[in-house]
């Protein structure tokens, strides 16, 4: 059971912080400075309402604002950065990624879901990736990603059925698979298997391979992954020269978790 599924005294709900929140989060790629009326909108409140959220954040250095537009600032990253610090997990598999980067030369992530998206929270490189790959706190969807599938996969297959159900698949290129029962299907092979793959899903001349990351009690806590391009070498090389590691790294990890 995730944080958000905890239940929850009405008592102990404050309204003001959700809507402060859903302020911060309402800004993204395609609305990056808005009004008080646009942002109203966007959040399902009054503009007075909005408007007073804005300023507020504005006052505490997280919104910038010229009069009438409002966007984030850089401190905001500070909230993002605190979960880097102190969450566990991605200190306790950051060694891990190191060692995978040293044995393949390429990038190594570690995934964890949150709502439709796998978001990174941990990468390791060498010197020549500094300005390649995924950031640490970059989101991308689940439905296309091997570390979003693989841990698709291994949740509860009625976790799984639920999430088919409530969401709707987009094409990203003519490889996506947007139908819900292949999609389905895909799944339930990779959890046979005990990896996913993922070839030009979301971005052609990509391949995707994740394993996850499981407890000794069979829970998922995230996924490691890498991404790689395709004209390289083939899927049976990429695999037999990545997945090997992968599958020692989560075979390490599995007693620490």
């Amino acid at each position: 059971m995730t944080n958000s599924q905890l239940p929850l005294d009405r008592r102990d709900w404050i309204a003001g912080l959700e809507k402060g929140l859903h302020i911060i989060e309402a800004f993204d790629a395609a609305h990056t400075r808005l009004t008080a009326t646009e942002m109203a909108e966007r959040c399902g409140m009054t503009r007075t309402a909005a408007r007073r959220y804005l300023k507020t954040l504005t006052y505490l250095g997280y919104v910038g604002t010229d009069g009438k537009l409002y966007w984030l600032t850089p401190r905001i990253l500070r909230l993002g950065h605190a979960y880097i610090e102190s969450a566990r997990l991605p200190r306790l598999v950051q060694p891990f990624l190191q060692r995978i980067t040293s044995g393949t030369e390429e990038i190594a992530y570690l995934g964890v879901l949150d709502g439709d998206d796998v978001v990174f929270i941990a990468r390791s490189g060498l010197q020549r990736h500094t300005a390649s790959g995924y950031m640490p706190g970059t989101r991308m969807p689940t439905q296309v990603t091997a570390a979003g599938m693989i841990m698709l996969a291994f949740g509860d297959e009625s976790d799984m059925d639920k999430w088919l159900n409530a969401h709707d698949l987009r094409s990203f290129t003519t490889f996506t698979v947007a139908d819900k029962v292949a999609l389905r299907e895909s799944l339930i092979g990779f959890k046979r298997q005990g990896w996913a793959l993922s070839e030009q899903q979301l971005e052609l001349n990509f391949r995707g391979i994740a394993v996850p990351l499981l407890d000794r009690k069979n829970r998922v806590h995230g996924a490691i992954s890498m991404t790689v391009p395709m004209n390289r070498e083939e899927t049976d090389h990429a695999l037999n020269r990545l997945l090997p590691v992968l599958q020692e790294a989560v075979r390490s990890l599995r007693p620490l978790l």
